[in-house]
């Protein structure tokens, strides 16, 4: 081991140990989790309120809806009307913001440590009491309408990820945009947003996340007095949608206006709790890194600078969701180059990991990175606690993201291999092709560079 990997371990455990020391975890009585930890570096705190209900809870006719109740969030209570919300944040020198996922709907706000009750006090108010106004409701549907316009319909390369997403796959909600299909937003109606907020939005369906400058049991003090009396909710968990075996490649094209066509190849693989073995999804993960770590790795150094194939190539693969996904691959041929011939140079990187296992020093390379990286995350207050939140919502524990690390420098190049052989296989595989129409004197918003997720 060099004198670099030394202080970036001794770096991480410093970290991992200190942070895992000043979390507290406390449940409410109306089943709301509470999750404190304590950072003292700056004398801020974030304050993030996660729900279980996204993109993933939805289903044909009610596609979006998890997304157009998070606008309509901020649009006013009996105590506090449209507006206030945020003008109460800002006006304590604050910022809020929320977004929408397949897995869940979250909601934050960043403030002075002393600022934390404001942030309470307003987010108890619209976990339970939100008025969802048919006027205001009009007016803001409208308004993810033309989002969806501008982020999809007229975004090649996001069309182009949307139509992939209905092919690969079939029974598993992932299949669902994250924004909905146009005519469920037409269609849908203000009460269907009433049964959906009184369904999943309820205290036990809920987690309380704070980081930053405080003091953990003071906070719990906090979180009994603003959201201890809200009433639960009988929340009825979702149905298992399990996708079926896939029996074959998939391949899909997509014409559309675009000035360049886009590749995008997907393959089906397990996530953490859904394995097969448990150090699968870390031997994928790494996998991931190995193809797209940086200007060193094997995309960049083959396909974009090698042989110059790929104007843009870039592989992603998440161990963290609530149902399983995928390992995508997507790039961007260079002028004079074919589709044909960036899947054949992604096909030949595919096949090398298969066929050979990672070189030790590639892999520590690797590895290196990915430890400097979750040391620069514990910089921010924000980070830490979205990581904890995205995990306890997914199902998954919260220390998970202290351990993480620690799983993946385990992973040897023989795993990476088995992986590589076991999931990257045409049997799993999943094509979309963007086919490049004339522009036809339009002036196209701008693509989505290759590796961009188009999920909120």
């Amino acid at each position: 081991m060099n004198r670099i990997t030394n202080i970036l371990a001794m770096v991480l455990c410093l970290a991992v140990t200190s942070g895992s020391a000043a979390v507290l975890e406390h449940r409410l009585d109306n089943g709301m989790k509470v999750i404190v930890k304590q950072d003292r570096r700056a004398p801020i705190v974030v304050s993030q309120v996660w729900y279980k209900v996204g993109s993933s809870y939805e289903y044909g006719g009610l596609t979006g809806i998890s997304h157009v109740l998070e606008h309509m969030m901020f649009k006013g209570t009996e105590k506090h009307p449209p507006g206030e919300f945020s003008r109460i944040i800002a006006a304590n020198g604050g910022d809020e913001n929320a977004f929408t996922g397949r897995d869940y709907t979250a909601y934050f706000q960043t403030l002075a440590k002393d600022r934390l009750p404001v942030a309470f006090e307003l987010e108890a108010d619209r976990m339970r009491n939100l008025l969802l106004l048919d006027e205001e409701f009009q007016k803001e549907v409208e308004v993810v309408k033309e989002e969806r316009r501008m982020r999809t319909e007229d975004n090649p390369n996001s069309l182009t990820y949307e139509q992939f997403n209905t092919i690969a796959y079939e029974a598993s909600p992932y299949r669902i945009p994250v924004i909905g299909w146009m005519s469920d937003l037409d269609a849908l109606q203000v009460e269907d947003l009433r049964d959906w907020y009184r369904k999943w939005y309820a205290p036990n369906n809920a987690t309380l996340v704070v980081v930053g400058d405080v003091d953990p049991q003071e906070v719990v003090k906090l979180a009994e007095r603003y959201f201890g009396p809200l009433q639960p909710e009988r929340v009825a968990q979702p149905k298992p949608r399990q996708e079926p075996l896939q029996r074959g490649m998939k391949q899909i094209n997509v014409k559309a206006p675009a000035r360049q066509p886009y590749l995008i190849m997907g393959y089906k693989t397990p996530v953490i709790g859904e394995a097969d073995i448990e150090w699968e999804p870390y031997a994928l993960e790494l996998l991931a890194y190995v193809l797209d770590g940086g200007d060193s790795a094997r995309l960049a150094q083959n396909l974009i600078r090698g042989s110059q194939v790929a104007a843009d190539a870039d592989a992603d693969y998440s161990a963290f969701s609530r149902l399983p996904g995928m390992l995508l691959l997507d790039a961007v041929p260079t002028p004079g180059k074919s589709i044909e011939d960036l899947q054949v140079e992604l096909k030949a990187q595919i096949i090398r990991l298969q066929e050979e296992p990672v070189g030790q020093e590639e892999l520590e390379r690797v590895r290196n990175q990915i430890i400097a990286s979750k040391v620069y995350e514990k910089d921010s207050v924000f980070y830490q606690a979205m990581l904890i939140g995205q995990l306890e919502t997914v199902g998954l524990d919260w220390r998970l993201a202290d351990e993480y690390v620690e799983h993946l420098k385990q992973v040897t190049p023989e795993q990476i291999q088995q992986v590589a052989r076991k999931y990257l296989v045409d049997d799993r595989l999943s094509v979309a092709v963007l086919d490049p129409l004339p522009l036809e004197g339009k002036t196209a918003h701008r693509q989505v560079p290759a590796g961009v997720r188009h999920d909120f």
